[in-house]
């Protein structure tokens, strides 16, 4: 019987739903609020000399109101390019330049399009909840293994599996908050 491959075990599977919950936060950042935040274009790639550079790389970001995201480029050589990436991204913005700056102006969102928003966060944390599961699963199949070497009992395999049903549960319950904070952002006026 040894504990501390139990922990090890349940160790990798509690730092892996971290990252799956990391992860789901992550995308909804990307989701827009109708408030204007970098996170919605800062991973956004940009075609720079030849390769793909995410925008975050190649300029700063501002928000001096609400509704407005200011990209000043480090290079201004580089302004038309990320003007093109952020025409052909889903956002649906117009970019404006003044050949310094691209300005952002982000519109109040409809109720309809806040309604297919709230349906696109619910997938994306459903994807999340579908990774921790698949954690659970993963580290499972690995404490069966270890009873099936004789590195432990059936009964330390039967609480080893419990307490990885408590950290599955706390990280599918961290996620639905996380989504619920989501939702009421979308769905606030």
């Amino acid at each position: 019987m040894d504990d501390s491959l139990i922990g090890a075990a349940l160790d990798e599977a509690r730092d892996k739903m971290g990252k799956a919950v990391g992860h789901t936060q992550t995308e909804f950042g990307g989701v827009r609020t109708g408030r204007a935040t970098p996170s919605l274009v800062e991973k956004l790639k940009v075609e720079y000399y030849g390769s793909e550079v995410p925008l975050q790389q190649l300029a700063g970001f501002s928000v001096p109101d609400a509704r407005l995201l200011v990209i000043s480029p480090y290079d201004k050589g580089s302004l038309k390019a990320i003007e093109r990436a952020i025409l052909h991204s889903d956002l649906g913005i117009t970019p404006s330049s003044d050949g310094q700056v691209i300005r952002l102006a982000f519109p109040p969102l409809t109720e309809e399009r806040r309604k297919e928003l709230v349906k696109v966060v619910r997938h994306k944390a459903e994807e999340g909840k579908v990774a921790a599961r698949g954690v659970r699963r993963a580290a499972r199949h690995e404490l069966e293994a270890l009873e099936h070497d004789g590195d432990i009992s059936s009964d330390e395999l039967e609480r080893a599996e419990k307490e990885l049903e408590k950290i599955t549960h706390h990280y599918v319950a961290e996620i639905d908050r996380v989504l619920h904070h989501k939702e009421q952002e979308l769905l606030d006026i």
